[in-house]
């Protein structure tokens, strides 16, 4: 297998198919009865722009998400004090790996993504407790 060049971003093939990937993810996400419940919830109107941007960013490519929306406190922030829910994350976790499939995301490229994406999910379980403190200036989490 050949090595390809370039950040893991332009491996995925850049925004536009990141942002495919996010959308793909988030149908999928509502086809599947565990993982479609964060989904089913008042969610900001451009979630899947916005992480297109996170995921363009931890992928190496340009700083869209900390240059318009926040950093990496206010993502985790966002996503804490839910409980540990290890159902729903293998969900959403194989209904992102098919995405990665569906958008058509090269192979060993999709790997990458999805062992980045798995990382990303139970890291996020540290601040899951009711009375956890996410701190201030966490470094983004790249890939």
């Amino acid at each position: 297998m050949e090595k390809q060049a370039g950040s893991l971003y332009e491996q995925v093939g850049g925004f536009d198919r990141i942002l495919e990937l996010t959308r793909r993810w988030h149908e999928l996400s509502l086809e599947n009865p565990v993982a479609a419940h964060p989904f089913e919830h008042e969610m900001h109107p451009q979630h899947d722009e916005r992480l297109a941007a996170y995921l363009a960013e931890a992928l190496g490519g340009p700083k869209l998400y900390t240059g318009g929306y926040g950093d990496e406190t206010s993502v985790q922030r966002l996503h804490a004090y839910n409980g540990v829910h290890v159902e729903l994350d293998e969900a959403c976790l194989t209904m992102f790996d098919q995405a990665l499939s569906d958008v058509g995301i090269p192979d060993a490229a999709a790997l990458r993504v999805a062992a980045y994406f798995r990382r990303a999910t139970e890291d996020q379980r540290k601040w899951s407790r009711s009375d956890a403190l996410v701190p201030d200036g966490l470094p983004f989490n790249l890939a």
